[in-house]
């Protein structure tokens, strides 16, 4: 299979559109080792200066979240616990915003990701949560600061989608207000989901 990235125009979106629109899109990932794909099936977005679970909540501005404060279509990668996620640079600049990627469907590299996260895991489990989906893709902290519309990591057109469901973002309770904000999205009934 050959991938192509997206144009970046797609990237400047409103962000609360944008983690909509990159539900049922591709994420691919080129490496050494071969390429691995999934289709995006959760995602959670983050409005920086106003939002207390942003990692730039207040504007803050920090060697980690730099990118952030750039243009839209860059790659944010932080290290949570032991884990790596991948967010997308949303917003105007100047507008610190971005875009988790929560879960995937995997579509190509199935094989790459059992290597990567276990044989022994069942395929729902290789990709449902933002942790083991950069596992299974080859996504390291290193992706920083990466243009997601070229190779080696980007998203390519994805496939038809039914219906998206909202609701309240995971793992940020300590957020106040910004706690119940119906800010993730997810493809109803895929069973790639991560809750």
């Amino acid at each position: 299979m050959s991938f192509q990235p997206i144009d970046r125009s797609f990237f400047q979106l409103p962000t609360l559109s944008l983690a909509r629109a990159l539900l049922g899109m591709l994420l691919v990932k080129e490496t050494e080792l071969g390429t691995a794909s999934g289709w995006i099936v959760e995602t959670e977005a983050y409005i920086g200066p106003e939002d207390r679970a942003a990692h730039s909540y207040g504007n803050r501005r920090t060697k980690r979240n730099e990118v952030m404060f750039g243009p839209p279509g860059y790659i944010y990668t932080y290290v949570m616990h032991t884990h790596c996620l991948i967010n997308v640079v949303s917003g105007e600049i100047g507008r610190p915003e971005a875009v988790l990627i929560r879960a995937l469907e995997p579509c190509s590299g199935v094989d790459l990701m059992f290597e990567r996260r276990g044989k022994e895991k069942k395929k729902q489990d290789l990709t449902n949560g933002p942790g083991k989906l950069t596992k299974a893709l080859g996504i390291v902290k290193e992706d920083y600061g990466r243009a997601i519309f070229e190779s080696p990591l980007f998203i390519a057109e994805g496939k038809e989608i039914e219906s998206i469901a909202d609701g309240p973002r995971i793992g940020i309770d300590n957020s106040g207000e910004a706690k119940d904000y119906p800010w993730r999205f997810w493809l109803e009934g895929n069973r790639f989901v991560s809750k």
